[in-house]
């Protein structure tokens, strides 16, 4: 655009000095070699305009004809150079696309036309060729050559690492991705797996530093940097929790400044505040958490914050807790349990009921099978409760890919990640499973006829008295008849004499030719008969005959 400009205002010029000469008549008078040349001042000007572009048209050409040769032989490198780009464009086209022939192709034709050292990507196509070719030994070796290269360093890492990770090589894996780290921070991929190697090795400090390093990067969101941070503080809080608990109480701070919803984090420090003597401060901290994300281990932490307190004072702070988040399950249980704690069983059956109506779970109906047994003792009424608690959907618990646990981690022990673990229901158990345990359950009654029939039960089986005859058998003896059986109803009985009385009446097998000779051995295994081997009411059933002797031979 300037310099369209500058042309502009040049023919601008120049028309403004032929008018001005045009505008002001004059003569010019030469004389040379004894002759007078006189003209007019304009045809003066034209004669030199016109003198000056010749000698610019003639050096032009001139320049052209000298410079032909080098003109030429730049033309044919730029279209060789265009046609190897075109070629490698093409080849890494067809390597995303897994076509491993026309990517070796085009990477052969590219290595004709360009120089491997002035385009570095020819060694990233033969490297992918060799991994679509399955080649992997090569394709390592190509990405281990980029090593050397400046610019091709941190692409051989990342080649690296991937060969690593699909070998199963996790640690030479997180070698490669440490040392892409330090070099640049901002790869994601590097920092991860490096995060996750000093996570599992407990070096909280160097995780800290290089999750510094990347959130200066400004390559990743400010609430992701914060929350990331504030895991790391963390588990470095947890891990001197004991040894230094001034140390895990400044972490724990930063970490709920930093991410305010964290509740590991609101636990730690209220944990650290505690031994500290601080307990006023712990339960601000506490009780902030809890406003935000009920949690059944801030609840704990919160009632036996002081050790010396009564049942009765634990019992206060329950429902203190209650009254900060009140119509919610979670409150209902840290009361229920309180008071259970406390002997006050109808507030505990109260809050206990509660819980259920808001979000019936496993624990609640386990809880309510303590209190139920705690004040009436009727089995009845607790197996009724428990058998709802194996129908019931599961507490909620730390879980992170897969894996249930009860308290919180920094990684995933199946993965590794960085704040894998969410407070959550596990997974529910099939539902085929569920009606068939429905299916299975006895149908639903009142509560009072559960308990009068498990009495009965226990009544009738403490009268009952069961004699078992435990006479040796001897080995040449016959074996004893079993005694009669007790009455039993006529339907059933004549379904089993029947079969018996056939039984009796079936002709008997022909012994083999050999029966004559008898063994010792054989008496004695059918004279060592176990009583009641079989149900009485069980008829048995009748030998049936030897299938006969196939033929060897099939026609069909």
């Amino acid at each position: 655009m300037l310099r369209i400009l500058a042309y502009l205002v040049l023919v601008f010029a120049v028309g403004l000095g032929f008018a001005w000469l045009a505008d002001r008549p004059g003569e010019m008078t030469v004389t040379f070699s004894g002759y007078q040349y006189q003209v007019s001042l304009m045809v003066a000007a034209v004669i030199l305009a016109a003198i000056v572009t010749a000698i610019m048209l003639t050096w032009w050409l001139l320049k052209s004809i000298w410079n032909s040769p080098h003109t030429i032989s730049r033309y044919f490198r730029v279209r060789r150079r265009d046609r190897g780009y075109q070629a490698l464009s093409t080849g890494m086209i067809a390597a995303g696309a897994g076509d491993a022939a026309l990517a070796r192709a085009k990477n052969r034709e590219a290595a004709k036309l360009i120089s491997s050292d002035q385009e570095p990507l020819i060694h990233l196509l033969d490297a992918q060729a060799s991994l679509l070719e399955g080649d992997h030994d090569t394709a390592r070796q190509k990405f281990q050559a980029m090593l050397e290269d400046p610019e091709m360093r941190l692409l051989g890492l990342r080649g690296l690492y991937l060969e690593a990770e699909r070998m199963g090589e996790r640690q030479a894996a997180r070698h490669y991705a440490a040392q892409a780290a330090d070099v640049a921070p901002q790869l994601g991929w590097a920092v991860e797996s490096t995060l996750e190697e000093r996570a599992e090795q407990g070096d909280w400090d160097g995780a800290l530093r290089l999750a510094d390093a990347q959130r200066s990067t400004r390559q990743t969101e400010r609430d992701t940097a914060n929350r990331r941070r504030a895991v790391l503080l963390t588990a470095k809080a947890m891990s001197v929790l004991n040894a230094d608990p001034t140390t895990a109480r400044n972490n724990g701070l930063e970490a709920i400044r930093l991410a305010p919803e964290l509740v590991p984090a609101a636990l730690v420090a209220g944990r650290a505040l505690i031994k500290l003597n601080d307990v006023r401060k712990a339960a601000r901290v506490l009780e902030a958490i809890w406003k935000k994300a009920p949690h059944p281990e801030v609840a704990d932490v919160y009632v036996n914050a002081r050790a010396g307190d009564t049942p009765q004072d634990k019992l206060k702070r329950a429902l203190k807790l209650q009254s900060m988040k009140q119509n919610n399950a979670e409150s209902a249980l840290v009361v229920a349990r309180a008071a259970l704690s406390a002997g006050d069983l109808k507030q505990a059956r109260e809050a206990a009921e509660s819980a259920i109506k808001l979000a019936p779970s496993e624990g609640a109906f386990l809880l309510m099978a303590d209190i139920e047994e705690a004040d009436t003792g009727e089995q009845g009424r607790v197996r009724q409760w428990l058998a709802r608690a194996l129908r019931a959907p599961r507490d909620h618990a730390w879980v992170a890919d897969g894996f249930v646990s009860e308290h919180w981690a920094p990684f995933s022990p199946v993965s590794g990640r960085i704040d894998a673990f969410e407070w959550k229901a596990p997974v529910e158990r099939a539902p085929q499973l569920i009606e068939q345990e429905a299916e299975d359950a006895p149908p639903a009654a009142d509560l009072e006829t559960l308990v009068e029939a498990s009495k009965a039960d226990e009544d009738a089986a403490a009268d009952k008295v069961v004699e078992i005859d435990v006479t040796p058998v001897e080995a040449d003896a016959a074996p004893a008849k079993a005694e009669p059986e007790p009455s039993k109803p006529a339907s059933a009985a004549g379904k089993a004499e029947a079969p018996a009385e056939s039984r009796k009446n079936a002709p008997k097998p022909d012994k083999p030719a050999s029966a004559g000779k008898t063994d010792p051995k054989d008496d004695r295994q059918e004279a060592e008969v176990v009583p009641f081997s079989r149900p009485p009411d069980d008829p048995g059933v009748e030998p049936e005959a030897e299938d006969e002797p196939k033929s060897r031979f099939r026609l069909f």
